[in-house]
């Protein structure tokens, strides 16, 4: 990765932000394809978009206080509508009650509290009148959706969508994330019925080298079609490094509190907390980032109990964020039960589970120098295993040449996910 990039294999951990007319609507961001809404009834939401709670400083705090180091806001959805001031279209936030560019302040919030700016932007736009009808659009069931596709230009969609992210990356000073989103190409599985969007429809090729031009130091993913500076994988955590030819890449999961990336008022199945965390470890375990997302309501806030939650992440990162930023996969395998971070000559061990009182830490032999639980500094014995000697009552022995014997309290620290930070020689 380029010096310019590396910030963000260093800082690990984000925020992403899902805000839009759809949290009006509050069951789903994808509400407008769910339930078929057609764009003439879902402009009626616009009229209604006071959001009079907005407060970027407030989210920008939130993404401090959890230990995040940059935040990605969804700029245009698959809806269409723009949370800035575009020349290029009506549909947008200062036609609305709310009557200002919302990006300029979310920029100038996030820039403010020292935190890295990214922009989400949707290559798919349900609003406007020369995006074809496809198979993920509203209209797709229409009785005359055929009909309704006559006259539309891809063509001159493409023109307008590239306008509008020279209008992103032009009047908000540095960005340094681009999260484009998404393609489905011909071909790809389930058949559709509509042809689908690719690299063509979007002139990929050109938009990423304008991306670029624009903003030479911006880091931008990879769903354009063509490959970007990073794998994308959401909604699921990888079982190892992603990796391209049989090579690492760099990759960041993105994924939700409940499942919903908008504000979903009814939805209760947000994850607890210790189980974020763990899914923080386990991604720059394998040379990953996290982009956790948060769904602002209708009126611009963050429900309390995802502010609580980022609280809470963030009094472990206060303790262990040494474990996080700057670290990276280890060459070592760790026991059952816990995950391996490491920078350069320190090992952190996170368990998953708390043992009784020892664990065996393999191929370690000779490589210790000190031992600690991060939360306290407080030291932890261990020794070396010793193959010759028999175990019977109260003499452990039976641990392989090369094993490292950690004597924990019995009680596990009172954080989310213990961590022991090992020195090694």
């Amino acid at each position: 990765m380029p010096e310019d990039q590396q910030w963000f294999t260093h800082d690990r951990f984000g925020m992403f932000v899902h805000w839009g007319l759809y949290s009006l609507l509050a069951r789903h961001e994808w509400v407008q394809n769910r339930e078929r809404i057609e764009p003439e009834r879902y402009e009626k939401y616009a009229e209604r978009f006071l959001v009079d709670r907005y407060d970027p400083v407030k989210w920008a705090e939130a993404a401090r206080a959890a230990g995040m180091k940059y935040v990605v806001l969804t700029t245009k959805h698959h809806e269409g509508f723009c949370l800035w001031d575009s020349a290029l279209t009506d549909y947008k936030a200062t036609n609305t009650p709310a009557g200002r560019d919302l990006v300029a302040e979310f920029v100038e919030a996030v820039r403010g509290a020292g935190l890295k700016v990214g922009f989400y932007h949707s290559v798919i736009d349900w609003h406007h009148p020369d995006f074809p009808i496809d198979d993920v659009h509203p209209l797709r069931d229409h009785p005359d959706a055929e009909k309704l596709n006559e006259g539309r230009d891809i063509a001159r969609y493409r023109e307008y969508l590239h306008g509008q992210v020279r209008e992103l990356l032009t009047n908000y000073g540095e960005i340094s994330y681009l999260f484009y989103d998404f393609s489905y190409p011909d071909g790809r599985p389930p058949a559709f019925r509509f042809p689908g969007k690719g690299r063509e429809a979007w002139g990929s090729e050109e938009l990423m080298a304008m991306t670029r031009e624009l903003q030479p130091g911006i880091i931008v993913n990879d769903r354009l079609d063509i490959p970007g500076d990073l794998v994308t994988p959401e909604q699921y955590q990888p079982s190892g490094p992603m990796l391209r030819d049989g090579e690492p890449v760099v990759w960041e999961a993105c994924q939700t509190i409940n499942g919903s990336w908008g504000y979903d008022r009814d939805n209760l199945d947000a994850k607890p907390v210790d189980l974020l965390i763990r899914m923080l470890v386990d991604g720059v375990s394998k040379g990953g980032n996290l982009l956790l997302n948060v769904g602002p309501n209708g009126r611009g806030e963050i429900d309390p109990p995802d502010v609580a939650r980022l609280a809470e992440i963030g009094q472990w990162m206060d303790l262990h964020s040494a474990s996080i930023y700057g670290a990276g996969p280890s060459e070592f395998t760790p026991p059952p039960g816990a995950v391996y971070t490491q920078r350069g000559d320190r090992l952190y061990l996170h368990l998953l589970a708390w043992p009784m009182r020892h664990v065996h830490l393999p191929g370690l032999a000779g490589k210790v120098a000190y031992a600690q639980l991060m939360n306290d500094a407080s030291e932890i014995a261990f020794a070396e295993a010793d193959p010759s000697q028999v175990a019977q009552n109260t003499s452990m022995g039976g641990q392989p040449a090369g094993t490292v014997t950690l004597t924990l309290p019995i009680r596990p620290p009172q954080v989310a996910l213990p961590v022991v930070e090992i020195f090694l020689q």
